[in-house]
């Protein structure tokens, strides 16, 4: 299949009209034979891209102290102080910007417990609650990761939408990052990739190229 995917990815670049913004690059999963009602049918999986997503991603960082010095050093985007969260915590309005704006979200683990009271109501339903780290850990590592990684999920839908790399990726990088994505389907569903039904791939907003 990798060959076909490779030549989608061609066909969705050369089909899509030049923007004045670098496109993502998408794929659409459609699966069959699965039922969503149940439960155990349903993942979310986090899975760092191999060549990356070609475009930053904005992480926040939850943190005081040392914690959070390290955090502006490794380039965090934003760093939530525990004064911060308190703000937050007042201003629904304002943590509803923060919790659309940052994809995802790091925390000092023993503030854990003001982040679920504080920022939990806005967090919680984007599915964006903080990976809890320690005080005296090195956030870099965590940081580097997240910027490479897509959400691949099936919640109401038998349908998987990610991303998986930007148009002025190399073709081949590409494809391995989608690789990397029907992998999730191997350890996740029964029958892995067989289960798929349909494939595509566009760009943000160019057709939809079908692969299988």
């Amino acid at each position: 299949m990798k060959q076909e995917i490779l030549e989608a990815v061609k066909k969705a670049k050369e089909q899509s009209k030049p923007r004045n913004f670098t496109q993502s690059i998408d794929i659409v999963i459609n699966i069959k034979d699965l039922d969503v009602n149940k439960p155990e049918n349903r993942f979310e999986e986090e899975v760092p891209l191999p060549h990356g997503r070609g475009k930053e991603v904005k992480i926040a960082v939850i943190a005081d102290g040392e914690l959070a010095l390290q955090a502006k050093k490794a380039g965090a985007d934003l760093v939530i102080t525990r004064d911060d969260l308190e703000e937050l915590g007042k201003n629904r309005k304002k943590a509803k910007r923060v919790a659309n704006e940052y994809e995802f979200f790091i925390a000092q683990a023993d503030l854990m417990p003001l982040v679920g009271r504080f920022l939990g109501p806005v967090l919680g339903p984007r599915k964006k609650m903080p990976k809890p780290i320690p005080a005296t850990a090195n956030p870099a590592p965590l940081i580097k990761k997240l910027r490479d990684t897509v959400k691949v999920r099936i919640k109401d839908q038998p349908l998987i939408h990610t991303t998986v790399g930007t148009e002025k990726m190399d073709d081949e990088k590409i494809t391995e990052n989608i690789e990397s994505i029907l992998d999730v389907l191997d350890r996740n569903l029964e029958k892995g990739r067989k289960q798929v039904k349909s494939m595509y791939i566009k760009t943000t907003m160019g057709p939809a190229v079908k692969v299988i």
